[in-house]
């Protein structure tokens, strides 16, 4: 089966692509491109996996750089190719050749280019990376590298939606606790529960932080089995793990 990427239309001018699970050679429950070192798939098909991500965005495997991703609002600007992985769920670069690969099974995915500038960034935003800022933090380190922000084009891709997006009732407080307007990114569920819009809060805080362009290209990860990873899935079904898509930016 051929590798799979879908686009955003905000990013034409820049290499991207935010992969689904099809085209790679992992097999169980993680069959596909699982491309997550941090799950318990074989060791060599997931670097079987990266390596077809590096080919097709047009660079090597060793020019794929990540990070050790923690729900946080830390971002690392990368000035040079490294194997390591340094804690943060944000990365920004002005290096053509480096990409920038974010991994995610639910939570939104974003990248983001400054075309004329040069800059790339991208960010993995769960609901608590997005609320603590590391949207925002994004845009400020790519402001740093020379980025104008009103230039910058961001995309947020494959996530879970609203409709399988259920929380309790501390979440709701924590978020309106936060800013009462947040009310407006939950919907009623049943009995105590709610459903949060994880992509429209992260378009909020993208426009908030002044970008030019903002956009969701849509796809709900626990919907679209045949496409997408989801933690939520895996853990509603009580399997033992799950794969990572990986979502990728490059100069």
């Amino acid at each position: 089966m051929r590798i799979e990427t879908l686009k955003a239309d905000s990013l034409h001018a820049i290499k991207h692509g935010f992969f689904t699970r099809k085209g790679g050679v992992s097999t169980d429950i993680y069959e596909g491109l699982n491309c997550g070192s941090g799950s318990n798939d074989a060791a060599p098909a997931v670097q079987t996996n990266r390596a077809r991500v590096a080919d097709h965005i047009g660079t090597s495997v060793n020019a794929l750089v990540g990070v050790h991703q923690h729900h946080s609002a830390d971002v690392v600007t990368i000035v040079e190719p490294t194997d390591e992985r340094p804690k943060a769920d944000a990365m920004v670069t002005n290096l053509k050749g480096i990409a920038l690969g974010i991994l995610t099974a639910d939570c939104q995915p974003v990248l983001l280019a400054d075309a004329d500038a040069g800059v790339i960034g991208a960010a993995h935003a769960g609901w608590k990376g997005a609320l603590n800022g590391v949207l925002s933090n994004t845009v400020n380190a790519m402001e740093a590298l020379g980025a104008k922000r009103a230039n910058i084009s961001a995309a947020i891709g494959p996530c879970i939606s609203q409709k399988a997006y259920e929380v309790g009732p501390e979440f709701f407080e924590d978020f309106v606790a936060t800013d009462p307007d947040f009310m407006r990114f939950f919907a009623n569920g049943e009995n105590d529960r709610m459903q949060f819009d994880l992509p429209s809060f992260g378009l909020h805080m993208l426009r908030d932080a002044g970008v030019g362009t903002a956009e969701w290209i849509g796809h709900c990860t626990y919907a679209d089995e045949a496409r997408f990873y989801s933690y939520r899935r895996t853990t509603h079904r009580k399997e033992a793990d799950y794969g990572r898509l990986i979502s990728v930016i490059r100069l």
